[in-house]
Order: C-alpha cells, then sequence, then structure tokens
C-alpha cells in the first residue's frame, strides 16, 4: 500500500550521552516546564509577585504533579499493575510510559493550594497567572507522544494521519479494532497534533481574554476557563484515541474524567463571578505580602 501523504514518525525517541539515556518524552516535559514558568513569571510579576515566589511554588507544585500523574495512570489501569494479571514493581517503572496529565494538574493544583495559603499569596491570581502557561506546557508535552509513537487515534485515510515507523518507541506497535494488527502503511489519527492545536489555540484565547477583560473577571475565572477549554477538548480527543483504560457506561475514564473537569470549570466560573474577590484587591493583597518578604530578607541580609 503507497502512502500518498502522513504526517511521519520521528526515527528515534532517545539517545545517549556516554551511559546516560535521555529520552525524548523527557525532554518535551521539561521544556513544556520550562515555559510554562516563564509565562507565569510574567504574569504573576504583572500582579505584584516575584520569581522567587514562582520557583519556590514550582519545586513543590512539579514533584507532587509527577507523583499525581503516575498515580492517576495506574489506578485507571490497574490490570497493568496490581495482581492477578499485573506487577506492583511496574508502578515504579517510569521510564516505560504512562504519566496522566488529569492526576499531574490535580496533585499539582493541591499543592499549590496548600503552598498559597501557607505563604498567603493569593491562589486565584496564581491560578490565572499559570492558566495559558499549563496549556502551553501540554502543547509541548504531547509532542513526547509523538516521539513515542503512542497514544494516536484509530485509523484513518486523511492526508495528515499519522504513520508508523519502526523505530525504537513504546508504543510503535500499530493496533486497530479490538487491538488487532493493523495492515502495514495504515494512518492513525494524528491526537498528539489536535490536542496541541487544541491546547494553544486555548492559550492564546486565556491570554486575549484576560487583556480585554481582565478587570471585569473575578480572581480564578481564567483557571476555570482553562478547564472548561480542556476538558470539552480532552473528551473529543480522548474519543479519538486507541485506548484501552477502564470503560464505566461505555466511556473510559479519561472521557468521563474530562467531563467532569469541563462541568466542573463551569461551575467554577459562575460560583466566581457571584461571590469571587476581585483581581484588583488580590492584587493589592499579593503587593503587600510581597512587600513584607522583601523587607524580611532585606533585614535578614543586614544581619
Amino acid at each position: 500500500m503507497q502512502i500518498q501523504a502522513s504526517i511521519p514518525s520521528p526515527t528515534f525517541s532517545q539517545f545517549n550521552i556516554g551511559p546516560v539515556t535521555i529520552h525524548m518524552y523527557a525532554i518535551c516535559i521539561l521544556t513544556g516546564i520550562v515555559f510554562a514558568v516563564w509565562i507565569l513569571t510574567a504574569r504573576w510579576k504583572a500582579v505584584g509577585g516575584t520569581f522567587d515566589q514562582v520557583l519556590d511554588t514550582t519545586l513543590i507544585a512539579v514533584p507532587c504533579g509527577l507523583v499525581g500523574a503516575r498515580l492517576y495512570h495506574v489506578i485507571t489501569l490497574p490490570a497493568q499493575y496490581f495482581p492477578p494479571t499485573g506487577s506492583l514493581i511496574n508502578i515504579v517503572k517510569v521510564w516505560e510510559g504512562g504519566m496522566a496529565i488529569f492526576g499531574g494538574i490535580g496533585a499539582g493544583a493541591l499543592a499549590v493550594f496548600l503552598w498559597c495559603r501557607h505563604k498567603h499569596y493569593p491562589f486565584g491570581l496564581f491560578a490565572d497567572a499559570i492558566a495559558p502557561g499549563l496549556m502551553v506546557a501540554q502543547a509541548i508535552g504531547r509532542l513526547g507522544n509523538w516521539f513515542n509513537q503512542e497514544l494516536y487515534g484509530w485509523p484513518t485515510t486523511l492526508p495528515w494521519g499519522l504513520e508508523l515507523n519502526d523505530a525504537n518507541a513504546l508504543g510503535k506497535t500499530q493496533v486497530c479494532f479490538q487491538g488487532s494488527a493493523c495492515p502495514q502503511g495504515t494512518l492513525f489519527h494524528p491526537t498528539f497534533l489536535y490536542e496541541m492545536i487544541w491546547n494553544l489555540c486555548g492559550a492564546a484565547l486565556l491570554v486575549y481574554i484576560g487583556a480585554k477583560f481582565g478587570q471585569r473577571l473575578r480572581a480564578g475565572q481564567q483557571f476555570a476557563m482553562y478547564m472548561m477549554w480542556y476538558g470539552v477538548g480532552r473528551s473529543w480527543v480522548e474519543a479519538l484515541r486507541i485506548n484501552y483504560s477502564t470503560v464505566i457506561f461505555g466511556l473510559r475514564t479519561n472521557i468521563w474524567t474530562a467531563i467532569f473537569v469541563a462541568i466542573a470549570g463551569l461551575i467554577l466560573f459562575i460560583v466566581l463571578a457571584r461571590k469571587g474577590q476581585s483581581r484588583l484587591s488580590q492584587s493589592q493583597r499579593l503587593q503587600a505580602v510581597t512587600k513584607a518578604e522583601l523587607e524580611r530578607l532585606a533585614q535578614e541580609e543586614h544581619k
């Protein structure tokens, strides 16, 4: 079968520097984190914060997010990790893949919430500041799935279908309906690309809305919009994927989670519109906290 047009898959997914193996998936994740921190820093400073506050919060959130991402994946695919069909040792084999963004965002958000309460930072303002950065980070992270040749969609004849190859990648095995092998040359929906485009459009939209209507919005509403946008997008992208996770009432757990996130975002947006604090008041609060921190640091340096 001759393929007329397609998106090729990378010919490698890892490389070695001496005895160390570097996975492109990890590079994509780390690159996404760097961009998220960069965007967050610019937006956080604009409302009265500092880079040190961002750095401290990031050092708390990222490890918690990685653990949460792994645990969510393990819980939604119990057959691979728990007896009698799986092995508990597989839980720690993160190099074999298996990080779920829903678990990462959930655990990371909880860690940030607790840290913000401890440091007296306005959590709603922080959530708004990170929202576009999260979408950019998730878009970059999806390139890791492309390198791994994993999480692609159902077979397609569209000219932008994804073509797999025999590179040493995690998901290179071609599978179609019910897990059976696909005919050679089969193309697949590039769901990594769909989600990348959706997330980048969402990030641009959040920045535009924040610039245009920021003074009218309550603190946290931009993050609520992120939840709605990502939840809706992930639900239809997930429906296209070949994925054999747990099915509940005809839908996989990831689709149910995406729907729940979108609905929760809508409810949060409405509640904040009625009872949320203004961005101006939270910005003034952050400026006061920042001023106190800087004064304390200055005093400590003079001791």
